[in-house]
């Protein structure tokens, strides 16, 4: 009984990806580093509203990491991870960016540890929005999740889209916002994301 009860949690609790997969679409100059401050919130099975804190950081021109930790409410206690997305075409005149964003987390869901290995190819463009830019983007993580508890694994997939910018409120203008959402489409779920990043230097 009790393996039966194992395998079923286990094909029901769908893994997530890190969410915010498009904070590092933004552009930004080499060196700088930023500080985001994230509300989650899970639309689909047992999910919950949750809070997020990730630290980003533009290595060179080519290169950004980030790394960050979150807490859950429902089933999906705690996660922490850590990922570096890699600019393979800018954004420049009529060519959106394509990059390359991978990740690793680890996650408590439903009683069991997940490590969760994934790469997510990523499009963005920077457009005029009423004078401001801002930089919608899109994105298909696909990845491996394993359960450290079971010893058992299986793939994951979703669909991320979004969009990121200064924020157009005069007073925060050094404050870039982001609002993210994902669709569940292989053992994943259904995601927002709502976050302000806060420049340090």
């Amino acid at each position: 009984m009790k393996r039966i009860l194992t395998l079923a949690v286990s094909l029901y609790s769908a893994s997530i990806f890190a969410y915010g997969i498009g904070y590092t679409t933004h552009p930004m100059p080499e060196g700088q580093k930023s500080i985001s401050t994230e509300m989650t919130g899970i639309t689909s099975g047992d999910g919950g509203m949750g809070l997020q804190v990730r630290y980003t950081q533009k290595l060179n021109k080519m290169l950004s990491v980030d790394a960050g930790l979150g807490i859950s409410g429902g089933d999906r206690e705690q996660r922490f991870f850590v990922g570096a997305d890699y600019e393979i075409f800018p954004d420049y005149l009529r060519q959106p960016r394509f990059s390359l964003k991978t990740n690793i987390e680890r996650a408590d869901e439903f009683g069991n540890t997940f490590t969760i290995i994934s790469a997510a190819p990523t499009l963005s463009k920077g457009f005029n929005f009423w004078g401001k830019e801002a930089f919608p983007y899109v994105s298909l993580p696909v990845g491996l999740s394993l359960n450290s508890d079971d010893s058992t694994y299986e793939s994951v997939a979703s669909l991320n889209t979004g969009i990121n910018g200064q924020l157009p409120i005069e007073g925060y203008k050094h404050l870039n916002g982001n609002l993210e959402l994902q669709v569940g489409l292989k053992d994943s779920f259904t995601a927002v994301l709502v976050g302000l990043a806060f420049p340090m230097n």
